[in-house]
């Protein structure tokens, strides 16, 4: 068939657990449709797995080795042609690094073990390369842009026509938010903005006079904003121990949210305190020994209790865990049908997905005895606690919030080029010894400095000045696209938002725009806790409000209102128009992942929801076409988004139980909806005469396909691994109709 415009490529991610899987089902589909167009498809391995494997080549075989792919596609997001969908993929804490590690050297793969205490140059290297994998390693790497983050309209009005389920509030509720008020991160914090181009060494200045260099080079450029902080261990403990006490008393769940998983160095910290509290009278008596069979309240709970077998009176040190937890406050449960508690696993619990889904169900987790309850949610840092405490002193006087009419709370993000703290994390220590931590210049001036004693976390970052200009043109560009609201969520009274505070004032004049309904746009800045106020006393109105924050609250507010107004942020439209030209399209949350792969190998059958895919899709073709002239692209673009509006409307989504569709059966009737636009649509005759052949035999065999697919639910399904599926077992699983498959091979 012949093509319009030029050669065209998207690069499409293979990530992990459920998205990994959807995308042997889908993959096909996007493939065989993009080739009418003249539009390469092609792959590249960021999932866990891979990027383990692509750190030790030297170790496998040629076989076995892989290139490093999040390196490759970090330099192509530095380019005017880059177009990348990208899939959720795993943020490794450290449990699920070493279960990662220990599946691929199940299957062949020479790996080291990962070193929790590195003694040898060989394990210091070792632990050196799993360090860049763990944790968030992915998203700073292809984030060369800011983000765009909203609810298509298609999906809005579904969830007015069909609003889910939200918890009922009481104005008795006892659920409250608890968090630090002095000696966190938010009150410590110290901030500069760098004058020039310059290279800055972190020091720590110890009390016996000895000096040790945290961080030998921090390269930055003039106009940066450079921030310091440190979390004091003493009052975090203290303070922790607080909340047990007033659990306890209050006779409510004790609950921790963290975000492990990002924050790869300090909130595991932070949570292995959690656990040391909790569990004190535990520790005080066995500490020592937990300690030397290697036992950390860092990697949780569960590790621990795995581990007591290791130890001659492993049996005695089960039987007082067991103590504490009948005598404290009852834990908030991740499975209370297995006894997994809030403290099981740093991962298991991440603040930006537990605290609106405890908002949506009445303020309420599970309790041990696999029933709702009140709850106690501890969130150790305040700089952005208390957002969740406005929210629900706004369910506790107005009641739940109604899908059905609610407005909406788009997102601007600052985030290119690894923005303020997620770009911190080679810059977080565990101070070993007290002193004075100072950041200091090359010409030996000290810019920030904190007193610390032995155990404060002590973190740095920085944000470089051209995604800060980026960030507040994108939210000019979307506050006049809309006619919203644009709210900067900058708190004057903190030390890095106040620096932000006047780049915003220098900038925003550049876009003809300003504060205070200068330019015929409602700008603003708020701090968190009124911005959020203002937003939701517009959201029960219906009025929609731009949310223009920093990186962390990017990530909260993407879940937090989506997860009220749609039932999931997965069906959110993530745009990252990237700062050199290209775009990168990200597809939605993954959060619920592990869950849906438990489910497909039990049962086979996969509730991953993949509209996140088909949005991401139809918006890397429409910036396709723009870019290359390619006008099949954009009918691509235009027919999928009318398709995935039927597909909507006709409630083609996964279900939750076997019997039902599941995410191979939605990606058939995307398949049948877009080809029947495609064969419907007037701008090309011939690409509308391709697809009607494909239409009529998708409609005309509709009943044979749908039993081929449900067909093979029930029973186990083996998909050859979870970190690393093999992968024909898993193409086979995912593509069980033969007669689809032959039609998508036809076209």
């Amino acid at each position: 068939m012949a093509t319009t415009g030029s050669s065209s490529k998207i690069i499409y991610t293979y990530t992990d657990e459920a998205p990994l899987l959807a995308t042997y089902s889908f993959l096909p589909i996007i493939s065989a449709f993009a080739s009418t167009a003249g539009v390469e498809v092609e792959t590249r391995d960021i999932s866990l797995a891979g990027r383990i494997i692509a750190q030790f080549p030297e170790r496998l075989t040629e076989q076995q080795r892989q290139p490093d792919a999040l390196a490759e596609l970090g330099e192509l997001a530095k380019t005017p042609e880059a177009n990348i969908i990208k899939l959720p993929n795993i943020s490794a804490s450290i449990p699920q690094l070493k279960a990662a590690i220990k599946e691929l050297q199940a299957q062949g793969y020479d790996l080291p073990d990962y070193p929790d205490e590195p003694k040898t140059d060989e394990q210091r290297a070792d632990r050196a390369k799993y360090d860049k994998v763990k944790g968030s390693a992915v998203n700073p790497v292809l984030r060369e842009g800011n983000s765009d983050r909203r609810a298509p309209a298609s999906v809005k009005n579904y969830a007015r026509k069909h609003p889910h389920r939200m918890g009922a509030w009481s104005a008795d509720s006892r659920t409250e938010v608890a968090h630090m008020t002095a000696d966190d991160f938010r009150s410590s914090e110290k901030s500069v903005v760098v004058p020039a181009d310059d290279t800055l060494r972190i020091e720590l200045h110890a009390a016996d006079g000895s000096v040790t260099v945290l961080k030998e080079s921090v390269p930055v450029l003039a106009g940066e904003v450079v921030d310091a902080t440190a979390m004091k261990v003493g009052p975090l403990r203290a303070f922790l121990a607080e909340q047990v006490r007033r659990a306890k008393a209050d006779g409510v769940l004790f609950s921790v949210h963290l975000k492990a998983t990002m924050m790869k160095v300090s909130d595991p910290i932070i949570f292995g305190h959690v656990v040391r509290t909790f569990f004190a009278d535990v520790f005080e008596r066995y500490g020592a020994d937990l300690a030397a069979a290697g036992l950390s309240p860092n990697d949780g709970l569960g590790g621990i209790l795995a581990g007591l077998d290791k130890l001659d009176n492993g049996a005695e040190i089960k039987a007082a865990f067991d103590r504490a937890l009948a005598e404290g406050p009852e834990l908030a449960m991740v499975d209370s049908d297995r006894g997994i508690t809030n403290l099981h696993v740093p991962s298991d619990v991440i603040v930006d997905a537990s605290m609106p889904a405890m908002i949506r169900t009445s303020g309420h987790m599970w309790g041990p005895d696999g029933a709702e309850h009140d709850t106690l949610a501890v969130i150790p840092d305040s700089s952005y606690a208390a957002i969740y405490q406005v929210m629900i002193d706004d369910c506790k006087a107005h009641g739940a919030y109604d899908p059905a009419t609610m407005g909406s709370v788009p997102n601007v993000g600052l985030m290119a080029q690894a923005a303020e703290e997620y770009g911190s994390h080679d810059k977080t220590f565990e101070i070993p010894a007290d002193g004075t931590v100072r950041v200091v210049d090359s010409a030996g001036s000290t810019l920030i400095e904190h007193e610390v004693s032995a155990g404060d976390i002590w973190r740095a970052c920085q944000t470089k000045d051209v995604p800060i200009r980026d960030w507040v043109k994108l939210a000019v560009t979307r506050a006049r696209a809309t006619g919203a609201p644009a709210v900067f969520w900058l708190d004057e009274n903190r030390a890095h938002d106040a620096n932000l505070i006047e780049k915003v004032k220098a900038y925003l004049p550049e876009h003809g725009a300003g504060l205070d309904g200068e330019g015929g746009l409602q700008l603003s800045i708020m701090a968190p806790a009124e911005a959020i106020a203002f937003s939701l006393e517009r959201i029960r109105r219906g009025e929609d409000t731009i949310s223009v924050t920093g990186n962390v609250l990017r990530d909260y507010l993407t879940d937090l209102f989506p997860i009220m107004e749609l039932g999931t942020s997965a069906k959110m439209l993530s745009v990252v128009p990237l700062i050199n030209g290209g775009g990168l399209f990200e597809t939605g949350a993954g959060g619920s992942a592990p869950k849906h792969v438990q489910q497909l190998v039990k049962e086979n059958y996969l509730r991953w929801d993949s509209l996140g895919e088909f949005l991401a899709l139809a918006v890397s073709f429409e910036h396709l076409a723009t870019a290359t002239g390619n006008a099949r692209a954009q009918i691509l673009a235009d027919t999928l988004d009318r398709a995935t509006g039927t597909f909507l409307d006709e409630n083609k989504s996964p279900a939750r139980k076997v019997g039902s569709i599941d995410n191979r059966g939605s990606h058939f009737y995307l398949a049948l909806y877009w080809a029947r636009e495609l064969a419907a649509q007037t701008e090309d005759a011939e690409l509308a005469a391709a697809f009607a052949g494909l239409a009529r035999t998708l409609g005309e065999q509709e009943e044979t396909i749908n039993a081929e697919l449900l067909g093979v639910q029930g029973q186990p399904a083996d998909i050859g691994g979870y970190y690393r599926p093999d992968d024909a077992k898993a193409s086979a699983v995912m593509r069980p109709s033969a007669t689809l498959n032959a039609a998508l091979a036809a076209l």
